[in-house]
């Protein structure tokens, strides 16, 4: 069966809840405040969260988060998510699903953030543990995270097509030159893991400060420069100076981070230019990707 991303709603959730953990029927039941796009997420109770795939692409993620997310968690800083039970298809919802233990805090903005430095550096020291938590026999890139930590070649074709539709809105030969060196800076080092979408949506902020870090679909075990996209995605200036600096990744590295996030600006860009919020959000991005490749030159 097929489903659309507007009928996964608290009817059908306290549907699922009810059908297959019954300890937890009748208890309230809301969306929240930013779900994401992935999954469609939702309050039960007043400690537990409910994610619900919002397409098959998405399926996958759900029992890799339950294996790998409660071994993570001892190596980490900052709370992430803590499976407390996996959902199973059903007759009117096709995918499996996850209930989490509710995580305090709200997504991340400049205006919830008191000190944005120290938030950059302590997001860099939770990246720094992610990547030294051990890797053995974690997912590698693939289908499942969209290629996250794998190599940019994956994207290349779709890359330069949208540069190519985007000719004449930005400066097509400075997007083509820092993407065919974020090709040649190929990466040769041992696979750690990484988050896979480090994007405020997923951070969450306390007392203005760094509190937590949700979503893990888009993990895996490889090239930790994917990671590196909030650097000019909600970082500027002495922030992202500060997460610059604590961040041990080579030049090489950062290149391809930079390659990273100008992939994901140029295809939202070509398709959404006119759209609010994602055509602005996207050229924004491109203009802070392509400042910063000419100020590193």
């Amino acid at each position: 069966m097929t489903i659309d991303r507007k009928d996964i709603d608290a009817a059908l959730v306290s549907r699922l809840v009810a059908a297959q953990f019954p300890q937890w029927a009748g208890l309230p039941i809301r969306s929240v405040e930013f779900g994401g796009w992935d999954n469609r997420t939702f309050h039960l109770g007043d400690r537990m969260t409910v994610r619900l795939p919002s397409a098959a692409a998405y399926a996958a993620q759900v029992e890799k988060e339950h294996r790998w997310l409660p071994k993570l968690a001892p190596f980490l800083p900052l709370p992430i998510p803590t499976p407390l039970a996996k959902g199973a298809p059903a007759g009117f919802y096709p995918w499996p699903w996850s209930i989490y233990r509710w995580l305090d805090g709200e997504t991340a903005s400049v205006e919830r953030i008191g000190d944005m430095r120290q938030f950059a550096t302590a997001l860099a020291e939770f990246l720094i543990a992610l990547q030294r938590a051990d890797a053995t026999r974690g997912p590698p890139p693939g289908k499942h995270n969209f290629f996250r930590g794998g190599s940019l070649t994956v994207y290349d074709g779709e890359t330069r097509r949208a540069i190519a539709a985007l000719d004449g809105a930005v400066d097509t030969g400075m997007a083509t030159e820092i993407w065919e060196t974020a090709l040649a800076a190929t990466w040769r080092g041992e696979p750690v893991w990484v988050h896979g979408d480090v994007a405020v949506g997923n951070l969450l902020v306390k007392d203005g400060r760094l509190s937590a870090v949700i979503d893990f679909g888009s993990s895996a075990v490889g090239d930790p420069a994917c990671d590196l996209y909030i650097a000019w995605t909600f970082l500027e200036g002495e922030s992202r100076e500060a997460f610059r600096a604590a961040m041990p990744a080579d030049e090489a590295t950062w290149t391809r981070g930079r390659g990273w996030t100008l992939w994901k600006a140029l295809i939202t860009y070509a398709e959404h230019r006119d759209a609010e919020p994602l055509g602005p959000w996207a050229r924004r991005v491109i203009d802070e990707v392509l400042g910063d490749h000419r100020r590193a030159g």
